[in-house]
């Protein structure tokens, strides 16, 4: 493979590095710091608030038996009740706001740039495992990580109660202090020895459910498949494998989260049978007020909720190291600070519309010339190897060869959509440094073998995101011989074709394809197979509307005769070389792999 990670982002291997999770964390915090700073002043008054609560329950029992310290009288105090919860419920109103926003705001940030990275990735390499496995990355990671991010501000808020209430406790008792707060050590000795099993626990019951959901995607993906080769009993059996698999494993994670609760809670409530004792025992010695027994009494269950809480928080935090971990997989070796990177978030109002970049004359093309391109396949050694042609505008080249030749992957490699190892690309004569940024339209429009129609109107599909004022869809639609199509489909262009394109036969499917390139105005078309589902006098009139339209320049991937014999220049590769370059007369004459394609092309 290549020394660089990307050809559209450049990441070399001195450039990765790895984040902890406090440091990718932080990152976050720093991509909003005002709507953080007012959250957590938000959740700090939210979660301190009681403190004022529990000495007005003191005063007003110290004021029933006589020890009152500030004769603030009964309705005084009752006033004090109602006006500080007041303070706190229009706190809570704005807190939970904010939280909101902030919630959105972290999930969105992350989503936003695995899926920048990956659209911005080489297309054939933009994924490393299933998309149904990547939609779950997506989902359950991006979640677990606003959770522990978003809790931070509940430790903030309740840490300062706590300090709050140690001061307070320790000016009234500081023995009995010390045993309010002794579970809280307890606590989170047992979170950190246990945050391991933790890990452990929720990776594998994150890759369980990764893997359910990736096989879901990938059968409904291939329902033809399966039901072609009769498989489904297989298929259906290896799926409940799988989903039983899962629930067990999630399980054990739901069971040894539940049982950290437990420890957690009933920690805290053998903690506070202790300190009803020694008030107890200091009430009847004169040394404790009924008003200081109340306020222990009412900070216990704040307390209780803060050691509880915080025990809980640091195992949540070590899921979100899971967390991070598994979305390092999206990224394939990119540093840590992409998943974190500031950029803007729309999160209401309307979307940006695409922008259409109408053709310079930098984006007209005169000559494309490639040398030595190189893409070896790490897996299995084959690929494409020092493959060099050079093509002229108005030409039609035609490269061609037997099955694992290497067809699919020189073009794949020349438009960037695998990072090449080697080789120069240059577009009338300048270096193409980056070609998965620069051979895309205006300049140069694809087709792949397979090509890829969204569940959306013919339209839609054809414009992708472009205006319509902006293009000659009508011309589009000839050129891609689809005009009587669009006749017999019941709304015409506004008929929705399904899932890839499910509702249209193949031989549609690839014309759609061609006329979306076609409305795209673009100087060099680049088919790969395209014309496999087509009949020999559709493929005809296909490349007849090209050529009649403006003398198209194109790259075709094809061992189809009516294409052969259009070619001006033909390309054959052989074990991912090539093996011969020519017109086809010169190639059947002289070249015996030309000899043997032509054979058995029809």
């Amino acid at each position: 493979m290549n020394q660089e990670y990307s050809i559209n982002k450049g990441y070399t291997r001195s450039q990765k590095s790895n984040m902890s999770t406090v440091q990718l964390v932080w990152q976050i915090i720093l991509y909003r710091p005002l709507l953080f700073f007012l959250s957590c002043i938000a959740w700090t008054i939210i979660h301190a608030s009681p403190l004022i609560p529990g000495l007005i329950t003191r005063e007003f029992f110290n004021t029933l038996s006589g020890d009152a310290q500030i004769g603030a009288g009964i309705w005084g105090l009752v006033a004090l009740v109602v006006v500080t919860a007041l303070l706190r419920s229009v706190s809570i109103i704005i807190g939970f706001r904010l939280d909101i926003l902030f919630r959105f705001s972290i999930s969105g940030l992350i989503r936003r740039n695995l899926l920048d990275h990956i659209l911005n990735r080489p297309g054939a390499q933009s994924i490393s495992t299933s998309s149904g496995e990547v939609i779950n990355n997506f989902k359950d990671d991006g979640e677990t990580i606003e959770n522990a991010v978003d809790w931070i501000l509940d430790i903030v808020g309740t840490t300062a109660f706590a300090l709050g209430a140690i001061l307070i406790l320790m000016s009234i008792n500081f023995e009995i202090t010390l045993f309010v707060f002794t579970p809280l050590v307890a606590v989170v000795a047992l979170a950190h020895k246990a945050s391991n099993r933790v890990q452990k626990y929720r990776r594998a019951s994150r890759e369980a459910t990764a893997e359910v959901t990736g096989t879901l995607g990938e059968i409904f993906g291939a329902v033809q498949a399966v039901q072609v080769a009769a498989a489904e009993e297989h298929v259906i059996k290896h799926f409940k494998k799988l989903n039983n698999t899962r629930p067990k494993l999630m399980l054990k994670d739901s069971l040894f989260t539940q049982l950290l609760d437990s420890i957690f809670f009933n920690t805290v409530n053998l903690g506070t049978g202790l300190i009803l004792l020694l008030c107890a025992q200091s009430m009847k010695a004169g040394s404790f007020t009924v008003g200081d027994f109340s306020l222990f009494v009412y900070y216990l269950t704040f307390v209780a909720d803060f050691t509880h809480f915080f025990g809980y928080f640091i195992a949540q935090f070590q899921q979100a190291k899971v967390a991070f971990e598994r979305l390092r997989t999206i990224l394939q070796g990119a540093p840590d600070k992409v998943l974190v990177s500031h950029h803007k978030l729309y999160l209401d109002g309307k979307l940006p519309k695409p922008k259409y970049s109408p053709k310079t004359d930098g984006d007209m093309l005169k000559s494309l010339d490639v040398e030595n391109l190189t893409y070896i396949y790490p897996e299995s050694g084959g690929g494409a190897k020092n493959v060099s042609f050079s093509i002229n505008k108005g030409s039609f080249t035609v490269i061609t060869g037997r099955i694992g030749s290497g067809k699919t992957t020189v073009v794949r490699a020349l438009l960037g959509l695998l990072s090449k190892n080697s080789g120069t690309i240059c577009w009338n004569g300048n270096t193409i440094d980056n070609p998965g940024d620069f051979l895309i339209p205006p300049r140069v429009s694809y087709t792949p073998q397979i090509p890829h129609l969204f569940s959306d109107t013919v339209r839609n599909n054809l414009l992708l995101g472009l205006s319509e004022d902006d293009v000659d869809l009508g011309t589009a639609v000839n050129s891609g011989v689809l005009e009587q199509d669009i006749v017999t489909l019941e709304k015409g262009l506004d008929t929705v074709v399904g899932p890839r394109g499910v509702k249209l036969s193949g031989g549609q499917v690839q014309r759609v394809a061609a006329a979306r390139m076609f409305v795209r105005d673009t100087d060099l078309l680049v088919f790969d197979d395209i014309s496999s589902a087509l009949d020999v006098e559709t493929e005809n009139l296909l490349w007849d509307r090209i050529f009649k339209k403006s003398k198209a320049t194109c790259i075709v991937v094809s061992n189809r005769r009516a294409a052969l014999k259009q070619a001006d220049n033909i390309i054959v590769l052989k074990d991912g070389c090539v093996e011969a370059q020519g017109k086809l007369e010169e190639l059947l004459k002289d070249c015996d792999e030309m000899q043997q394609i032509w054979g058995i092309s029809s």
